[in-house]
């Protein structure tokens, strides 16, 4: 069983040297080997091959290798399991801390920044608040409060906001990002957690999806869609939704126009591949069958994402889907002797992407996505210091990522599990 480490409290970052490490290029997909890194004011001023200057604080990363640190980007933090034991009254304060729980789980296993996609009470928007304020750890957060599902529709019983009709939507929108939401989340179709719902057709018109992407646009913001196949899927890419989650069961047309318009795609294969966890967390008997049934062609539907094409970060005028790492359930959650973030990273590979390309799912493309570009995402110079190590090249594996004994967020040292390095022997007569 995997063991989390005792996360640390809030502090001030940290000045100090990262040395002996094989810097992660994400960008690239090249490493600096044998590069020095200092970390000040919660950035990374200095990369470099020249020793730190006498006296200065090190962390000895020994050969290791230091990355970005993770960012998942379908996230649910207040979610119980089994769903029926949600009670839609309950007390905001005990939504919060179970939300806070599981950030505090994905911090120490190295996802330093989330976005929620729904939560119950916006426990994503007061976990947020208070990490904010210094009073709490907890990874960076990017949150949509509640989602706005139809009446009766998949948010069903969820605590979502719930609406219909142009005016519907629009206003439940407006009301979301008055609340501080930063994106917006909608359901337009069904899914696979509920008995006599399907994925295959609209339960949104085209009109409430329009009246949503225009409450975003109002705010600068942007839409992304819990969706299962490509009709609805078509409709939504008509009214101007960017963002889709899952794709259950994409065809090639809509594969293709998918990456013509350049969306965002995070396919959760974690929900359809891991009966044994599911079993593990209450859900029902006829939902791990229906997860275990989907699952094939699910991956499937990813495989046919790859194939249009995966969108180049240096080429903006290209067409490619922007591919993401987000995994539906808590990313810190123990999944076969790791935790789900990197397993939904692993299982990315399997859909067709190389182990950069997941990577950057995890990283570089997911901070675009969440409005981090130049800031996090990638080890460089100005960047944030959000940072994990790791043991082996994930360039070369993701699964290396099964491994990380350190995380800092924001310069502030999360957990060092690193190997003490011995000090100096001191020899008859003085010498060294």
């Amino acid at each position: 069983m995997l063991t989390s480490p005792r996360l640390r409290p809030t502090s001030e970052p940290e000045t100090l040297w990262l040395t002996g490490g094989h810097v992660v290029d994400v960008r690239s997909g090249r490493i600096r080997r044998n590069a020095n890194v200092l970390v000040a004011a919660g950035r990374i001023e200095k990369i470099t091959a020249d020793a730190p200057p006498p006296g200065a604080r090190t962390v000895e990363l020994g050969g290791r290798y230091l990355m970005p640190g993770l960012i998942s980007v379908h996230t649910h933090l207040s979610v119980l399991y089994p769903f029926s034991a949600t009670d839609e009254t309950e007390n905001p304060g005990l939504t919060a801390l179970r939300a806070l729980s599981r950030a505090q789980d994905a911090l120490v296993a190295g996802v330093t920044t989330i976005r929620c996609v729904h939560e119950q009470n916006r426990a994503d928007l007061l976990v947020r608040t208070a990490a904010d304020q210094g009073w709490v750890a907890a990874p960076r957060i990017v949150g949509a409060g509640r989602a706005i599902s139809t009446t009766g529709g998949h948010g069903k019983g969820a605590d979502c906001s719930y609406a219909d009709g142009h005016d519907g939507f629009l206003r439940a929108a407006r009301q979301e990002l008055d609340a501080g939401a930063d994106l917006l989340k909608i359901f337009i179709t069904g899914g696979i957690a509920h008995q006599g719902e399907s994925f295959t057709g609209a339960q949104m018109t085209a009109e409430e999806m329009r009246a949503v992407v225009r409450a975003a646009e109002e705010h600068g913001s942007y839409v992304t869609a819990h969706a299962g196949a490509g009709s609805a899927i078509r409709e939504a890419l008509a009214a101007g939704v960017r963002g889709y989650e899952h794709a259950y069961d994409l065809d090639d047309d809509t594969a293709k126009l998918m990456a013509d318009r350049r969306v965002f795609l995070t396919p959760t294969l974690c929900v359809t591949r891991c009966p044994d966890w599911m079993a593990e967390h209450s859900f029902t008997p006829w939902q791990i069958e229906r997860a275990v049934e989907v699952g094939p062609g699910h991956l499937a539907s990813i495989r046919r994402a790859v194939a249009a094409g995966i969108a180049d970060p240096d080429d903006p005028g290209a067409p490619g889907i922007t591919m993401l790492a987000g995994t539906d359930y808590p990313p810190g959650e123990p999944i076969e002797d790791t935790v789900v973030a990197v397993r939904e990273m692993e299982f990315l590979t399997d859909a067709g992407l190389s182990p950069l390309q997941a990577v950057r799912a995890g990283t570089s493309e997911a901070a675009r996505l969440v409005g981090l570009a130049g800031q996090a995402g990638a080890v460089e110079e100005g960047y944030l210091a959000d940072l994990v190590v790791t043991e082996r090249d994930p360039l070369s594996d993701v699964s290396a990522l099964r491994r990380i004994p350190f995380v800092m967020q924001a310069g502030r040292i999360v957990r060092d599990d690193l190997p003490a390095v011995p000090a100096p022997q001191q020899v008859p007569g003085g010498a060294l």
